[in-house]
């Protein structure tokens, strides 16, 4: 089993913790994490584009000129796409379904893949909490500082008190969340991950 520091708020060692193999230490599979990339972004997308084609747009209802005698190309109505205000071909319509399907144990694969990374590339820190004593900003970014964190964070805690959602919102590149909204693309988005040893145990409990 992988062994990790533990560290407290001022970036002091508080002892050390195992994290499961199964969970922190498998071979990453890049193949499910860009799968589970593309249905998360997928995912966010409204679709709700929608162009007008020629039958929808107004106008257009004789042609525009007689068919032969007037040295012009010949035309049929003044809505076709080749004309100024005309209708748009093959342009995005509401009728397209993102959807992507993914097998519940692919999603699991690519979660743990990417929580394997955070490790193998030394970007995780485990916190032993994270009690933010006011909800000014500055409290955050002294504790970001302590960490030596100067890059975007993706903080996981059991504990999200006001002070720690109100400190932390103003700050450009941080996000916190609980256990159970970890996913695939906030871990990957994330330069680091934060997390606390009681949010750590709540993840090996599903994933495991």
């Amino acid at each position: 089993m992988p062994k990790i520091s533990v560290l407290n708020i001022k970036g002091e060692k508080v002892k050390d913790i195992n994290l499961n193999d199964n969970v922190w230490s498998i071979e990453p599979n890049d193949a499910v994490i860009y799968d589970a990339i593309r249905l998360a972004n997928a995912s966010l997308r409204q679709g709700t584009h929608s162009v007008k084609n020629r039958a929808e747009v107004s106008g257009g209802g004789r042609k525009p000129w007689r068919q032969k005698g007037t040295g012009n190309a010949r035309q049929g109505s003044i809505r076709s796409p080749q004309w100024r205000h005309g209708g748009v071909v093959f342009g995005p319509t509401t009728e397209r379904n993102y959807n992507i399907k993914m097998n519940k144990k692919e999603r699991r694969l690519a979660l743990k893949s990417a929580l394997s990374y955070k490790v193998i590339d030394s970007e995780l820190l485990v916190l032993d909490n994270l009690n933010v004593e006011s909800s000014k900003t500055k409290e955050m970014l002294n504790i970001m500082k302590d960490l030596k964190l100067n890059k975007s964070v993706l903080f996981v805690t059991n504990d999200l008190t006001d002070n720690v959602i109100l400190s932390s919102r103003n700050i450009k590149g941080i996000k916190v969340i609980l256990p159970n909204e970890v996913n695939v693309l906030d871990v990957m988005s994330y330069k680091n991950m934060v997390v606390t040893s009681d949010a750590i145990k709540a993840i090996e409990e599903v994933l495991a």
